[in-house]
């Protein structure tokens, strides 16, 4: 019975470590993901039908350009980027480029829109809140585009929001 435990617990640990792979690999990060990759078809060569998925993937990580960085010159590139990272699921990143356009030009009610917005895929209503508020005193026509932001709609019934916004 205790083998039975051990071989179900190791095969647990086998499906976390190539779940970690294949979301690295999912992000595009397929430099990380082609280590973990091999690192889980090395560690756990007797898991033959996750082994073989892993392969694949492997191979096709391998096949794929290296990430060159980016060199970012100022606020465009700060904003843009930061758009890409949050759609890509990356808030954390987003936020950080969010924070270095905040640094170019303090002034921009775009910054803080959207850091309200990634705080608000980020299941975090209040600091979105805050930020949307930043937005709308910079420049009323986020007031609007807010109303019709889907990523905004978690929002939409908050008292807090409809104020904000003058929806109440």
């Amino acid at each position: 019975m205790t083998e039975n435990r051990s071989k179900k617990d190791e095969y647990q640990k086998a499906l976390a470590a190539f779940g970690q792979a294949v979301k690295e690999f999912h992000k595009g990060d397929f430099e990380k993901a082609s280590d973990l990759l091999g690192g889980f078809i090395e560690k756990y060569p007797a898991e033959r039908e996750i082994v073989d998925r892993a392969r694949t993937y492997l191979a096709i990580a391998r096949k794929r350009p290296k990430k060159e960085a980016v060199s970012m010159k100022g606020f465009e590139d700060y904003t843009h980027y930061g758009v890409i990272r949050a759609n890509q699921g990356d808030y954390d990143g987003a936020m950080r480029l969010f924070q270095k356009a905040l640094e170019c030009k303090e002034k921009e009610g775009l910054v803080y829109y959207l850091l309200a917005d990634v705080h608000c895929l980020m299941g975090q209503p209040e600091p979105a809140l805050d930020y949307l508020k930043k937005a709308i005193q910079k420049d009323k026509s986020f007031s609007t585009l807010a109303q019709n932001e889907p990523d905004f709609e978690p929002l939409w019934d908050d008292k807090k929001f409809k104020l904000l916004t003058r929806l109440a």
